[in-house]
């Protein structure tokens, strides 16, 4: 399967505070600012990500919460359709059904692992035009 992982995104409440912290205490080079909403990071062979914690819940069809999900692990996949598919032939339980984020530009599907991290599966809505 032709999974790969792209991003870490932490899912916080302050994001301001969390940007502050990533850009100016640990100096990781910013790539992505949506101000208050989103913010990236290059991280060596991966991107770090800071997400607003209630717009991913909004994003999962759920209602932010006091300690709910506070990471996402991102993977890019060639068809997220196909590979949704195949996971839950292999009985991976999924929170989303494969839909597009015209805002992100990705058409994404949300997971979890028997832990209960949160996982996105997404591929470019460039690559489907």
């Amino acid at each position: 399967m032709d999974i790969n992982l792209t991003h870490t995104r932490l899912l916080v409440d302050d994001i301001e505070s969390c940007r502050a912290f990533y850009k100016d205490v640990l100096e990781l080079e910013e790539v992505v600012a949506v101000d208050g909403v989103y913010y990236e990071f290059l991280a060596g062979d991966c991107r770090l990500g800071l997400y607003k914690r209630d717009l991913m819940a909004g994003v999962l069809g759920t209602k932010p919460a006091a300690g709910g999900d506070q990471i996402a692990l991102t993977f890019r996949v060639p068809d997220v359709d196909a590979t949704y598919a195949a996971l839950q032939a292999k009985g991976a339980q999924f929170v989303t059904e494969p839909h597009d984020q015209v805002n992100w530009v990705l058409r994404v599907a949300h997971l979890r692992d028997p832990a209960g991290t949160l996982i996105e599966i997404n591929a470019s809505l460039s690559q489907n035009v």
